[in-house]
């Protein structure tokens, strides 16, 4: 961010740039417990990703709180105005990729206590773990404000919709030769689809962080 005469507001835009940030933590650490509840079949630690949801819904409301009041009181311009309109575009998927962390985590209790995991089940945690990078490489794009590291992570998504197609099929071939656990073969594919999601709020956040740098709107390319 650039420097401010204004020591105050410079303040508040830290304090912005803070906040998102502890939010993305949190994120990803729910994440990583999810996937971690999986491997470990621990319906415990699952159990408590879906209680942190409440943190991540204050972290959102006190987020906009901030951006409202510094779009109402500084009349922010140019890359200030950016920041604050990327800042209330990021705390959003921010807070969905936490929704989606928690959906994931009642499927993997789901899971557990139904028996034995389907083997496709083995490809969700490298999935979230790709997704998971691609929430820490957007962040790390976002704290240094580098447009071209924010790029670098909409092509991260590519293995993580392969994955997401490959447990897909896998799910339905499942379903049709044990139709007997038919709830197990959804619930897997519900959790390869929470992570496919956890993924595209990550090439979001990506992509308000070039607009945040360039001024430029990448999400729709004009040729498309």
């Amino acid at each position: 961010m650039p420097l401010h005469t204004d020591l105050q507001f410079a303040k508040e835009l830290q304090e912005l740039k803070d906040r998102l940030l502890a939010m993305g933590g949190r994120c990803e650490t729910m994440i990583d417990e999810a996937i971690h509840a999986l491997e470990e079949r621990d319906v415990a630690l699952a159990r408590s990703v879906m209680k942190a949801d409440k943190q991540m819904n204050r972290d959102e409301l006190e987020i906009d709180e901030l951006v409202v009041r510094i779009l109402a009181l500084r009349n922010p311009v140019g890359r200030d105005l950016r920041f604050a309109v990327t800042s209330s575009k990021v705390v959003i998927d921010l807070e969905r990729i936490g929704d989606e962390a928690v959906n994931f985590s009642e499927r993997v209790v789901e899971l557990i206590e139904a028996g034995p995991l389907p083997a496709p089940a083995n490809d969700l945690p490298e999935m979230g773990r790709l997704a998971n990078q691609m929430l820490r490489d957007a962040l790390d794009a976002f704290v240094t404000e580098d447009a071209k590291k924010a790029l670098t992570v909409r092509s991260q998504d590519d293995p993580v919709d392969e994955y997401y197609g490959q447990i897909l099929r896998a799910a339905e071939r499942y379903m049709t030769e044990q139709p007997e656990h038919i709830r197990q073969g959804m619930n897997l594919a519900s959790c390869a689809k929470y992570l496919e999601r956890i993924a595209d709020h990550a090439t979001n956040i990506a992509e308000m962080v070039v607009f945040l740098v360039r001024g430029e709107d990448v999400r729709h390319p004009k040729n498309q």
